[in-house]
């Protein structure tokens, strides 16, 4: 009893570093320009095609290939902000929040319907000569490819605090938040980090969709579950706590691993609990678990 409990604990936190990892990404946007896109979660399926085809047409290994889908997302994050988002810029707060929640919703139908033609509606997977493979500790199971997730949105995470902490560009970023206009006066260009958080954001957005490809399976309908679940970590953890975030994302997936063992029928209400966290959390810390309380 008490080593499957470890091992629904275990596969749990491998699931909640998937959710904190696609969560960092909408985190980091939204917490530096204050655009919400619904749509990160159709970018994260379309970083997963994009490592399902480079592993269908040229074999290509799909953690070797995450530059190359990094540098694919790269190409539609700057796309899709010069013909979208750009324009949002100079609104207040209050609109961005809104128009951009506009833009997202459109830009999911259409996302959804790009895949839908090239890709059909199947399911697509990848299946590698390690996917079924694990080692063992204790009697408990760590699959090779899931332990290889986390790890690589541990790196994602850790690089991305070093960048914010250390770099001038970072540095910039963050004075940003804090305040965009003070930021612009002291001779911070706002536009070009807005760009660059929202590509930033996006670049996440694509490696999370090869783990997930990796681990599960992609299709086109499935942005909308993995947006959800990233904004409920990102209210879970506290908006732009970039390191709370990822950690509410693994209590969300051990929370969420718990219900399904210890409650009869409980892989039926693992989609409930994360909804009832995110009500839980706006009514009595509205700033998040790791988040500051506004003065």
């Amino acid at each position: 009893m008490i080593e499957v409990a470890v091992q629904n604990l275990v596969f749990g936190i491998l699931l909640g570093a998937l959710y904190g990892l696609a969560a960092v990404g909408i985190a980091l946007v939204f917490g530096v320009t204050k655009f919400l896109n619904v749509a990160h979660g159709e970018l994260l399926m379309f970083g997963g095609y994009a490592s399902f085809w480079l592993f269908s047409l040229f074999d290509l290994d799909p953690f070797l290939s995450l530059p190359l889908v990094i540098g694919f997302l790269l190409l539609i994050g700057v796309v899709l902000y010069q013909l979208l988002f750009v324009r949002m810029v100079k609104l207040s707060e209050e609109d961005k929040i809104k128009n951009t929640m506009l833009i997202g919703f459109g830009l999911t139908l259409v996302l959804q319907n790009i895949a839908l033609l090239l890709w059909t509606a199947d399911d697509r997977g990848v299946t590698t000569s390690y996917s079924g493979q694990a080692f063992t500790i204790l009697g408990v199971r760590f699959p090779y490819v899931r332990v290889a997730g986390l790890v690589i949105s541990l790196i994602c995470l850790i690089s991305l605090q070093f960048f914010l902490r250390r770099t001038y560009t970072g540095k910039a970023i963050r004075a940003t938040v804090e305040d965009w206009e003070a930021a612009s006066l002291v001779g911070i260009d706002v536009k070009k980090v807005y760009l660059l958080s929202f590509l930033l954001g996006t670049a996440l957005a694509g490696v999370a969709g090869t783990l997930v490809m990796v681990s599960f399976s992609v299709e086109p309908a499935m942005g909308m579950h993995w947006t959800l679940k990233s904004l409920i970590v990102m209210v879970l953890g506290g908006v732009g706590n970039f390191v709370g975030t990822f950690v509410g994302g693994i209590l969300l997936g051990v929370t969420e691993s718990a219900t399904a063992f210890f409650i009869p029928g409980g892989g039926n209400y693992r989609q409930v609990v994360g909804l009832v966290l995110f009500l839980l959390i706006l009514i009595f810390k509205p700033q998040g678990l790791f988040g500051k309380k506004e003065r």
